[in-house]
């Protein structure tokens, strides 16, 4: 390679491969998706949820943003504002992960965690990781055209707690 290309524009190896290999050999490649009934990977049913959603009161304003499926994935940010400071923000995607379809979600540069589809519907998405600490449970359901309520939800020594977030669809 130049040493004066830039580093962004340097490859690796395996990646130069991925993008030039013939299609055969990502054809021998096993795909989770492939064991899984295509209903359940089907991202497309969550189209309802593509948009900005609001919700906002004095002291603050939180707002998450979600792409249209396309691709086989959603794409999504939100961000929670207090007076001038942004005091979270999380990375998100609906995709297929260990063969089944999964809420990632990648919160103010901590960790990324996975929560595997429970109910993906025209109203209703389960996304559940009982492994993780808080939440457990990440759920958003359709009120009406402009309006969703998000829920997150753990069982902590026994006890159940949990957060309805209602939020309206914003521009």
């Amino acid at each position: 390679m130049h040493p004066a290309l830039h580093p962004a524009l340097r490859l690796s190896p395996l990646i130069l491969l991925c993008l030039f290999a013939p299609n055969r050999a990502a054809a021998q490649v096993p795909s989770a998706a492939a064991s899984t009934p295509a209903a359940a990977m089907d991202v497309n049913r969550l189209q309802w949820l593509a948009g900005c959603w609001e919700q906002r009161s004095a002291a603050r304003v939180t707002q998450e943003q979600w792409m249209a499926p396309a691709g086989g994935t959603m794409h999504g940010m939100s961000r929670t504002v207090a007076g001038a400071s942004t005091r979270a923000w999380e990375w998100l995607r609906i995709a297929p992960h260990e063969g089944r379809l999964a809420y990632i979600a990648l919160p103010s540069g901590q960790k990324e965690t996975a929560f595997a589809a429970t109910t993906v519907n025209d109203t209703l998405a389960v996304f559940e990781n009982p492994a993780h600490d808080f939440p457990q449970s990440i759920s958003y359901r359709r009120v009406g055209a402009d309006s969703v309520v998000a829920r997150i939800a753990a069982v902590t020594n026994g006890r159940s707690r949990g957060m309805d977030i209602p939020m309206a669809r914003c521009r």
